[in-house]
């Protein structure tokens, strides 16, 4: 007798699709069982608000999460950045594989790239941490830019830029690689992959979660093969940072935890984890940018304890005045 099907829960957006479909195509290797999607969509879908307006922190899951706790489906996809930072009691994250680019990337009219942009290029984001950023660079370079709210998926994005609206985008590196669209964009326009030196991404930005009920041990266990430990303590130190800092997926926070590595003589061994982290006022007038670096964490707990340690610093240099979300 053939095993039911997996229900795999995922947004209806062509990104979503192709992410949630990669998850698919391992599940079923791994567990030797079919399985099909359940597209459902999400409030942060069909709402035309700004994601800051609306809230941001997790209206792209709540739908989602509602169905795994209705059993309506098995287990679900996520972007990582898009998930809150507080754990949901009945369910638990199996698994977050390997992680794509975190990078942001810039998406100009030919030829352009951050380097090269002219004066008063208005740049297209929904994101309040690149706009602070990207405010701030523009300060220190003396560049005036104007950044536009925008929102849409991918393909709507990119058509602001190819009808000439506006001069650049700034995406996700990780949701471009994930559709393929890095190639078909070569040519007519411009990709220029920000340096995390200019622009740090979203806190767990290029990592997925891959969420079921707790109590389906057997769900758990097989979805754990699934996951990649250096991604999973990177990611946790930076949603750590995110979490002490109060802050929500729509607040100007940036993160990237990276492990540091030396050659040995026989190939590279990692010795330490780098975790930087910024703050900043949308205009880019005020950053608060820090670093720090310690043993690569070897549980969740010290990965937690590496994110609140750099979030008690940067609030004692100001970061939480910079933050429109922080609950006081």
């Amino acid at each position: 007798m053939t095993e039911r099907a997996l229900r795999l829960g995922t947004r209806r957006s062509k990104l979503a699709m192709a992410q949630s479909g990669h998850v698919a195509d391992a599940v079923r290797q791994l567990t030797g069982r079919p399985v099909e999607l359940v597209e459902i969509t999400t409030y942060g879908d069909v709402s035309r608000e700004h994601l800051a307006q609306i809230g941001g922190t997790g209206v792209f899951v709540a739908a989602l999460r509602d169905a795994l706790l209705a059993g309506e489906v098995d287990f679900a996809v996520h972007s990582l950045k898009d998930l809150p930072t507080t754990q949901h009691p009945e369910l638990v994250i199996a698994a977050i594989p390997r992680r794509e680019d975190p990078r942001d990337v810039l998406v100009a009219r030919a030829g352009l790239t951050l380097d090269t942009l002219p004066q008063g290029a208005r740049i297209g984001t929904g994101s309040p941490r690149r706009t602070a950023q990207l405010n701030a660079y523009a300060r220190s370079h003396g560049l005036t830019i104007e950044t536009v709210p925008i929102r849409g998926n991918i393909d709507t994005r990119v058509g602001y830029v190819r009808s000439g609206e506006l001069d650049a985008v700034v995406l996700a590196a990780a949701g471009l690689n994930r559709i393929g669209g890095t190639e078909e964009l070569t040519g007519s326009l411009s990709l220029d992959h920000l340096s995390v030196d200019a622009v740090l991404p979203a806190p767990g930005q290029g990592a997925l979660a891959i969420e079921c009920v707790a109590s389906d041990a057997d769900l758990v266990a097989a979805l754990a093969e699934l996951d990649d430990p250096h991604t999973r303590a990177a990611v946790t130190a930076e949603r750590s940072l995110l979490a002490a800092l109060e802050a929500g997926c729509s607040a100007p926070v940036g993160a990237l935890a990276d492990q540091l590595a030396e050659d040995s003589g026989r190939g590279q061994i990692v010795t330490e984890m780098r975790l930087r982290g910024v703050v900043g006022t949308t205009d880019g007038s005020t950053l608060v940018q820090l670093s720090t670096t310690g043993p690569v964490p070897a549980s969740y707990d010290e990965a937690m304890e590496l994110g609140r340690e750099l979030a008690d610093e940067m609030l004692a240099k100001g970061a939480a005045g910079l933050m429109g979300e922080r609950a006081l």
